[in-house]
């Protein structure tokens, strides 16, 4: 007796050839929109590190700010606020702020003391200091004004150095740091005397009280959206070089750096001594925009 063997009839073939069809189908599909996916967190999380450098890049530099020479602008206009008036709004997009020389403040590294010496100290010897000639111990003055050289270009217009006193803060008038034409009482231009000494050369103020600290300014700085007047989709730069106290605005700054393309989003406010700031950039993601925001505070 033989042995028969059934083989696959030409129905049970195609029927499962179409199931392989169908199977391999969903997979690509479903391989597809994994991939799809992947690529979507991966853009996505490339433009949350952006963004968040581009804030980090802003936080750092406002760390330096004085806080109540801070002002928030709109585009195209001489119109001002503090950035902790309470009439700031979405029109005043540009925030601008005097800083001081965080650079010179850090110093140089002295062998002989084994440690950071500052340029200049922040601190004003009261007893022999006058209105015209203000004693800074610990100061090295001619190192700061080779700094300020350097930063600015050796800039002539620039590389004016002034002292602002804080304490001289309270119950200020905002526009009397010299922003957009206003008359600067706070902010006094200064040159080396020797190492520990400065002398007051503004020639309109020389300061009535003579404080024991201060901070040493030489450029005010702005972040504003390119060109001036958009609102969406947005080049935002930072600007500097450029000093209120003798005139000076924004748009005579001669140093301009990119912090961030395609900006959507860029809102500030002070609050008491901290500064709150939301930022939010929009890319294009396999077809899809996407636009991520983040915040933070600076003290």
């Amino acid at each position: 007796m033989k042995n028969l063997r059934r083989a696959f009839t030409l129905v049970e073939l195609v029927f499962v050839i179409m199931i392989f069809g169908i199977v391999a189908a969903i997979a690509s599909e479903v391989y597809a929109k994994i991939y799809e996916n992947y690529l979507l967190s991966r853009g996505t999380n490339a433009l949350q590190t952006k963004t968040e450098l581009a804030l980090e890049q802003i936080a750092k530099r406002l760390q330096y700010r004085i806080k109540s020479a801070t002002i928030a602008t709109k585009p195209n206009t001489s119109e001002f606020v503090s950035t902790a008036d309470p009439r700031l709004d979405e029109n005043y997009k540009i925030i601008e702020w005097i800083g001081y020389d965080d650079e010179g403040f850090r110093g140089t590294y002295d062998t002989n003391l084994n440690y950071y010496k500052p340029a200049w100290s922040g601190f004003i010897d009261v007893n022999p200091s006058t209105a015209k000639l203000l004693v800074t111990p610990g100061s090295d003055l001619n190192k700061e004004d080779d700094i300020i050289k350097s930063l600015s270009d050796d800039d002539a217009n620039i590389n004016v150095a002034a002292v602002i006193f804080p304490e001289s803060e309270e119950g200020f008038d905002i526009g009397k740091f010299g922003w957009y034409g206003n008359q600067s009482d706070y902010v006094y231009d200064i040159s080396p005397n020797g190492a520990t000494a400065f002398r007051v050369t503004d020639v309109y103020t020389k300061p009535n009280i003579i404080f024991e600290r201060y901070k040493l300014v030489w450029t005010a700085y702005a972040i504003a959206p390119d060109p001036l007047g958009c609102i969406q989709d947005c080049d935002l730069y930072l600007y500097w070089n450029y000093q209120p106290w003798r005139g000076g605005t924004m748009r005579d700054a001669t140093k301009k750096s990119l912090l961030a393309e395609h900006v959507t989003t860029f809102k500030f406010r002070q609050e008491g001594d901290v500064m709150r700031l939301k930022l939010c950039i929009k890319g294009k993601i396999v077809e899809n925009n996407v636009s991520v925001c983040k915040e933070k505070v600076v003290f």
